[in-house]
Order: structure tokens, then sequence, then C-alpha cells
């Protein structure tokens, strides 16, 4: 069977992540969450106090920056590990959250991170879910989708995720860092936010969980099906 590789891009708070994964375990394909990653070397900088304006400080630190996924063989889930260490639960905290979109925004980090996340999609047979997946990472992935959502239904939803892990976080003080997150992301210099001209647009704003996932499983498996087509040709 031929593999090909989904992009899915989109604003904080629309579901890319928990979709992504569905969707991978649905087709049997691996998920690579490439917020992770930011996320991660955000927590790095922050716990080694590295100096973002200072570019050789950046470059020295991304050197010894290990970054890694593992499941987690009682939940199945897939966790992310920096320099060894699972910090799946601490790259989800709100201090975390505050900080991600300054250091996702440096040229350094992105090209080192869109080196790793191009190594890991060589194969094919991957989901990946970011903001400049389809426009940078894999601009000749297969499919493309990006998602959006209204803004306070994505606040209403990262307030669920933070509860259900025992973080209490005013739902404004979520609405203002979703707002400054999608100001930041959509106007950086580097790989900025955008909706790649190819991409398949889904607003997830007052659909069900599941109906988002088969809605790209479907077009994933027409894809698949021209690959296989054209192959035979």
């Amino acid at each position: 069977m031929q593999k090909i590789v989904i992009a899915i891009d989109g604003y904080s708070g629309c579901g890319k992540s928990s979709t992504a994964k569905s969707v991978a375990k649905r087709l049997g394909y691996t998920y690579i969450d490439s917020g992770a990653m930011y996320r991660a070397a955000t927590l790095y900088f922050l716990d080694n106090k590295v100096d973002i304006e200072v570019k050789a400080d950046v470059l020295k630190h991304l050197d010894v920056l290990d970054i890694t996924f593992k499941l987690n063989p009682h939940t199945q889930e897939q966790e992310t590990y920096l320099n060894g260490n699972n910090v799946e639960q601490e790259i989800r905290t709100m201090r975390v959250s505050e900080y991600v979109s300054e250091v996702s925004k440096l040229k350094e980090v992105r090209q080192e991170l869109v080196s790793q996340q191009q190594k890991m999609g060589k194969d094919k047979g991957v989901v990946m879910d970011g903001r400049d997946i389809g426009t940078v990472v894999f601009p000749q992935a297969e499919l493309k989708i990006f998602m959006t959502a209204d803004l306070q239904i994505r606040a209403a939803r990262r307030q669920r995720e933070l509860e259900a892990k025992g973080v209490e976080v005013a739902i404004e003080k979520i609405i203002q860092n979703l707002s400054e997150r999608d100001e930041i992301d959509s106007s950086r210099k580097e790989s900025p936010l955008l909706k790649a001209n190819d991409a398949v647009e889904i607003d997830t704003s007052h659909l069900e969980f599941e109906d988002q996932v088969n809605r790209i499983v479907v077009l994933a498996q027409e894809k698949i099906s021209e690959k296989i087509d054209v192959t035979w040709k």
C-alpha cells in the first residue's frame, strides 16, 4: 500500500493534535506532534535561562537539544521526551504556552526543528500537525488540512484540557493567550501561520470530534487511491 504525508495546520485550540493522533491511528500512520517539539524547546530555554535575543546563546543550546517521542505502554499515548526526560505534562503548562510563540519565531530554532521533522517524515506514512507543515516542512504533502475555529470555542476547549490535568486557568487569560499567539504566529517573519493554496479548510467550531476525524480520513483514503492509480499506470 502506497503511503502519503498528511500535513495538518491551523490555529491553537482547533483540535489539531487530537485529530491528527486519531487520523494516524485509523490509517496506521506515525503521528508527529511538531507543536510539542517547539514546546519542549521552549521549556528547555526557560529552564536554562537562554537569552533568545543572543543568537550565539540560542545556537549553543540548540546543539544539545534532543527531542524524541515514545509510546506510553500503559496509556498507549505518545509522550514527549527532552534530553531523555519525559516532559509531556510540563510542556502543556501556561508557563510554556505564554512563551512558546516567542521561541518558535526564532529562525535558528525553526531551521533546526524543521530539519528534524523532515527526517522523521522522509519515509512517508506520517501525520504531522503544526503551523507551517503544509507550507514549509512538507510543501509536497499529498494531503494538506487547515483547521480553524471560533476563538471563544477554542479557549473553552483549552480550558477543559487544562482542567483535566488539574490546572485551573481563567477563560479570559486563555483567550488573551490564544489571541496573542495567533497574532505572533501569523505575523512572524520565519514560517508564519498560513493556509497552503492547496489545503482543505475545516472549521471545527461546531463539528463533533469524530466527524472531523472521519472527514480527514476519507480525504486521505481518496489521496492514497489516487497515488495507487498513478503508480499502476
